[in-house]
């Protein structure tokens, strides 16, 4: 059966809150999937992406790249057979200005994190 051979999968925000599970065929672009993301993103919230280039799909410690399909971006160790694949979305930062360096969105600075990966 087809149907058998789909993946379901749920997308972890950066809030804590999730879109899905919902099931997808093997083939499914990582870009596709962010259209997805993008459809169903929650209405009210302080930070949306615009474009699926604003947000990016971690899964395993990877960050997917557009072209990948979901079974390229699998990682099977990691997996439970039948079981739900979490990946994490985070959406880039606002663009600055370059004139007087200060963020494009209006709202105070908030608290984010300050992490640097060396």
């Amino acid at each position: 059966m087809a149907g058998d051979d789909l993946i379901e999968l749920k997308f972890r925000l950066f809030d804590g809150t999730d879109i899905g599970p919902n099931k997808y065929d093997p083939s499914t672009t990582v870009a596709s999937l962010k259209e997805a993301i993008l459809a169903r993103w929650p209405q009210g919230t302080e930070i949306a992406p615009k474009t699926i280039n604003d947000v990016k799909l971690i899964n395993a410690g990877k960050i997917l790249e557009n072209t990948w399909t979901i079974t390229e971006s699998r990682v099977p160790v990691c997996e439970l057979p039948g079981g739900v694949i979490t990946m994490h979305v985070v959406v880039r930062p606002p663009m600055l200005d370059k004139n007087n360096e200060r963020p494009l969105a209006k709202d105070p600075k908030t608290n984010r994190c300050a992490c640097t990966i060396l």
